[in-house]
């Protein structure tokens, strides 16, 4: 894998998943993108799709044989999900403490304000997942959006998104570095 050369105040990705069970309710959706905004997080892209079992069973294979691997997998694969490519100077770690502990149980008790304390139903319907390192946020976002070229974001995007200043666009669902200057073309 390419390393990608960075500056220490540069800002860091996740990938962010909102699962079918959210997915399937437009206020909980709703929410957990409200959650997302709230907390100051550039939305670098986003797309709903439905995930085929193929796909899933690649995504988790790390847990395939254990007892909830084909329950994650089906589940993972009833339904849309949507999938988002998150900036922060700390992506990973504030995704990880919104969305709250694994095990809906413990999130109700321990973080009962987090994504997962608020509207997980299961340990499997949990309503999200992150990214937990770089190395997997850089694997999992391939996986999810083959197209974005980590190292060109970086040289390109990231610089402006950091800077500033940045506006969210409600159509598109994305932040985007906001034109300065005289009218740009139509």
């Amino acid at each position: 894998m390419t390393s990608i050369l960075r500056s220490p105040q540069a800002l860091q990705l996740t990938l962010a998943l909102i699962k079918p069970d959210a997915v399937a309710h437009p206020l909980i959706l709703e929410a957990v993108h409200q959650q997302i905004l709230s907390n100051k997080f550039l939305i670098v892209r986003m797309r709903e799709l439905l995930w085929r079992k193929e796909e899933c069973q690649q995504f988790y294979k790390e847990h395939e044989g254990r007892f909830f691997y084909q329950r994650l997998v089906e589940f993972m694969a009833s339904g849309p999900i949507r999938a988002y490519i998150l900036a922060h100077k700390d992506a990973i770690q504030l995704w990880r403490t919104l969305m709250g502990p694994t095990r809906v149980f413990r999130a109700r008790h321990v973080a009962p304000d987090s994504i997962r304390g608020s509207f997980g139903l299961t340990d499997t319907r949990n309503t999200t997942h992150g990214s937990d390192s770089v190395v997997s946020a850089s694997r999992e976002i391939a996986a999810f959006f083959p197209d974005f070229s980590e190292q060109r974001w970086y040289e390109e995007e990231e610089p402006q998104l950091r800077c500033g200043p940045v506006r969210y666009s409600p159509e598109g669902g994305i932040h985007c570095a906001a034109r300065t200057g005289g009218p740009g073309p139509a």
